[in-house]
């Protein structure tokens, strides 16, 4: 499903808050996954100009893949914003002239080698509309199966790790899970948490 398609279901509302876009530019900075943009833009409340930025990006995508027993195929990978090693679930960037679906497709044999099975799209989400102006596309595999060998890209270093719904579960409760496009794609799947979420010792990094 095109960014278009699923943009066009959602309810606007009337307009009164947008900010009038004056002028752009673009920053000249090797962001790599992204294209800086500075926009002028006018506050509706009281008229300023102010420069905001905007990370330009393709959509993203992620998955929730289930083997035959049921076990969430994920991924654990070192991610360099935070210094460490995060559990998530397969994903990455639509390529051009692919649908999400297509690239989801590929994206989880890339990373782990499995593949097949039934897909069914679960909807998307802003990753973060304040600087970013794509989306993640989120999609249940089920059935899928080990097809060949991950074939990672030159800057990746994955491990594949099988994980059972309780043990998924826990990872979130114990906060070793909680990169949050992957929640968002296994929350529409699993029943993840007891409300209020409870926060204990362990589960925040505190430094």
């Amino acid at each position: 499903m095109a960014r278009d398609t699923w943009s066009s279901r959602v309810t606007r509302p009337d307009g009164e808050l947008d900010w009038q876009k004056l002028d752009c530019r673009y920053g000249d900075e090797d962001l790599i996954l992204f294209r800086s943009r500075f926009d002028d833009m006018r506050n509706p409340r009281n008229g300023r100009v102010a420069s905001r930025l905007v990370l330009e990006s393709v959509d993203w995508v992620n998955m929730v893949a289930l083997d035959p027993d049921g076990h969430s195929v994920m991924v654990r990978q070192f991610r360099f914003g935070v210094g460490y090693s995060t559990l998530e679930t397969p994903g990455g960037m639509v390529d051009a002239g692919e649908t999400p679906l297509a690239s989801a497709q590929r994206e989880l044999a890339e990373e782990t080698g499995y593949g097949g099975g039934r897909w069914t799209y679960l909807g998307a989400v802003e990753p973060n509309p304040a600087i970013h102006d794509h989306l993640c596309h989120h999609f249940l595999a089920e059935g899928v199966e080990r097809l060949g060998e991950p074939a990672p890209g030159e800057g990746e270093a994955i491990r594949v790790e099988l994980l059972d719904e309780t043990a998924v579960r826990q990872a979130v409760l114990s906060g070793e899970l909680r990169h949050a496009l992957a929640l968002s794609a296994l929350s529409r799947v699993f029943d993840l948490w007891p409300r209020p979420f409870p926060v204990g010792e362990g589960r925040t990094r505190v430094e």
